[in-house]
């Protein structure tokens, strides 16, 4: 019974010291730990109180040494958790979840190598050392078949990565722009039995309760889903767009890639910080991770297809309606058009008695009243995208990459396009400035006077522009040190997308032409009364600033003629400055603390006189013993809070 008795003993001593020293160190150091962590903080001090015990402890100094030994073990306690936070912040990692992370982590290490082996086998090594396009060592026309030969073999995501990038005329020189406009994604199709497994996954239930009849064979096979043609069982004939068996684990780990060499590259080389490969990158990464949720998809066609409900209805461009009931995360399941696509069809045009003129007009009509009118658009209208219905009409399908246009940025393209149609240089650079990213040090005469040269070139009387302006305008723009903000690049690489199968509908047919007029009628097919409505609510808004413009403006000048006039600036009235400050000041608090005890304890540490606690061991050195333990305490705090990130 006495062994039970003081077992139960020590361990309740045992239970108090280990909750005391886990308790007070994450007390100290101001965090909140898992309950594993805690209990390892614990542990830690237990046996840092033992190692000190037996190396302090001396049988004259019996029960002396106590707060010193236990204040010892706290700050190994401290520094353990400090240290602990530092390397692996508390909730950044879970012991599961990172064992079932190390089968990705290694297959993500096999993916860099393979990428890497890629990079040096086609000699773009260069790139990674600092040189950019057009610098030394190869030549842009020389680099440029290497890059797109080295991303058909990284395969599907970075082939789409090369696509994108054939649409940045404003970043990428000409010879990477027409390369890169050569890359092709062949992707092969899935065995019927893996596509069956997805569908059977997202229904829980066979495919025959589903759909009367379902097409094993695809209609059309993509790099992230295929469409296959299916019945339900109510007769209505639908499409079944079903994403590829195991593509959203290899998209994420070459989406994680990119995102890792273009963070690389930036920090490396300067032509990568310059063209701001990371934004392009996290901007390519966000369309990817959208068009893997066929719920985003859906969500797009169901605000295009109100957006349209708003207007006058379109008798030629039709949209297909989704059965959301049936749609999900992998599959969507949409109305089947009758039709095919308008790349299979333009030999025909002519023989079904089609005006090709009309039914290009009708298009590009559609698609700026898209971008200039309901702000949401097509960003994807290729001649796959784009169907010839049987009756004549035009059907556009897959909407997982949309672009979105804002009030601003439409009223600036509005002004753009009207200062062009004016020839006015002036109102041109203040409708680009308004679309664009300005940068601080920008030569706005010198933009303006390279824009009334443009225009002298390209809009001159007599001459017929085409969609090449677009590249002269991204190479003027680029020469100013201006960012085309993604939303105003995917205008136009939608636009320039369209200008291809336009022209295979219409040869001859000139984008850029037909844009200014149409536009113009919209601008104009309002009427007064379109006007009145534009006019009033700007001035609704601007009505309570103009009632109090004279009151204000008499009394600034009366002061100023009086010589009164000053200028109140309240310091520190954002709430993260206030923040930032008391963080500042509390952390130099701590540190002159620190500083302090660490300096009385050494010197009371060095007084030789004072009453004996111990026949050797003096109230001064005891004091100053524990003045160090302070110290090492502050100091630690300090530490620990200046390694952790700042959150604003």
């Amino acid at each position: 019974m006495m062994k039970a008795a003081e077992f139960i003993s020590a361990s309740l001593v045992l239970i108090v010291f280990v909750t005391a020293f886990a308790a007070g160190a994450r007390r100290l150091l101001g965090v909140r730990t898992s309950v594993l962590r805690t209990l390892l903080t614990g542990l830690v001090g237990i046996a840092g109180l033992a190692v000190f015990s037996s190396v302090m402890q001396r049988p004259e100094q019996r029960g002396v040494l106590t707060g010193v030994q236990v204040g010892s073990a706290l700050v190994v306690a401290m520094g353990f958790l400090a240290v602990s936070e530092v390397v692996v912040p508390s909730g950044s990692c879970r012991p599961a979840a990172w064992l079932r992370s190390v089968r990705s982590r290694l297959d993500r290490g096999r993916r860099y190598s393979h990428i890497s082996s890629i990079i040096v086998r086609h000699g773009l090594r260069p790139y990674l050392r600092g040189r950019g396009p057009g610098g030394r060592g190869r030549s842009g026309d020389q680099m440029a078949y290497p890059l797109r030969l080295a991303l058909e073999e990284a395969g599907t995501t970075f082939v789409k990565l090369g696509q994108m990038l054939s649409t940045r005329d404003d970043l990428l020189p000409p010879a990477f722009v027409t390369e890169l406009s050569r890359l092709q994604s062949q992707v092969p199709p899935a065995p019927w039995t893996e596509v069956e497994a997805v569908l059977r996954e997202a229904y829980g239930r066979p495919v025959a309760e589903v759909f009367a009849q379902f097409d094993p064979e695809p209609l059309a096979a993509a790099s992230v889903a295929q469409v296959h043609l299916a019945r339900l069982h109510c007769g209505e004939p639908v499409v079944v767009k079903v994403q590829r068996p195991g593509i959203r684990p290899v998209v994420e780990r070459d989406l994680e890639v990119i995102c890792r060499l273009a963070r690389m590259l930036e920090e490396r080389t300067r032509w990568a910080a310059a063209l701001g490969v990371v934004e392009l990158a996290e901007a390519f990464a966000a369309s990817v991770h959208e068009e893997l949720d066929f719920r985003t998809e859906a969500r797009n066609l169901a605000v295009i297809t109100r957006a349209w409900a708003r207007r006058p209805q379109d008798p030629v461009v039709r949209l297909p309606s989704a059965y959301e009931e049936l749609s999900g995360e992998r599959v969507l399941v949409l109305e089947r058009l009758p039709g095919r696509p308008i790349g299979a069809a333009y030999a025909s045009l002519d023989d079904l008695g089609l005006d090709r003129a009309d039914l290009a007009g009708s298009l590009l009509a559609n698609m700026l009243q898209q971008i200039m009118v309901d702000g949401t658009f097509h960003a994807d209208p290729h001649p796959g995208n784009i169907l010839l219905l049987d009756d004549g009409g035009i059907g556009l399908v897959d909407f997982g990459s949309v672009g979105r246009v804002d009030a601003r940025l439409q009223s600036g393209l509005r002004r753009f396009i009207s200062a062009v149609h004016r020839g006015n240089a002036a109102a041109l650079c203040d409708a680009l400035l308004e679309v664009v990213d300005r940068p601080d040090d920008l030569d706005e005469h010198g933009l303006e006077r390279s824009l009334g040269r443009f225009m002298a070139v390209h809009f001159a009387p007599g001459s017929l522009p085409d969609i090449q302006v677009f590249t002269a305008l991204f190479r003027l723009v680029a020469a100013h040190g201006l960012k085309i903000p993604p939303e105003v690049a995917t205008v136009f690489r939608a636009l320039a997308t369209l200008e291809g199968t336009l022209v295979r509908i219409r040869p001859g047919f000139n984008l850029v032409e037909q844009a200014q007029g149409m536009v113009r009628k919209q601008l104009a097919g309002g009427g007064p009364e379109a006007v009145r409505q534009a006019v009033g609510g700007e001035l609704a808004g601007a009505l309570a600033v103009l009632r109090r413009l004279p009151r204000r403006l008499d009394r600034v000048t009366g002061a100023l003629e009086h010589g009164r006039l000053t200028v109140g600036v309240r310091m520190f009235a954002d709430p993260q400055d206030r923040a930032y400050l008391r963080t500042l000041l509390y952390d130099v608090l701590l540190t002159l603390l620190g500083a302090t005890t660490g300096v009385m304890g050494t010197v009371l540490l060095n007084v030789r006189r004072g009453p004996m606690v111990t026949p050797s061991i003096s109230l001064t050195e005891l004091l100053g013993y524990h003045l160090l333990l302070v110290s090492a305490v502050l100091v630690m705090r300090v530490l620990f809070s200046a390694s952790r990130p700042r959150r604003p």
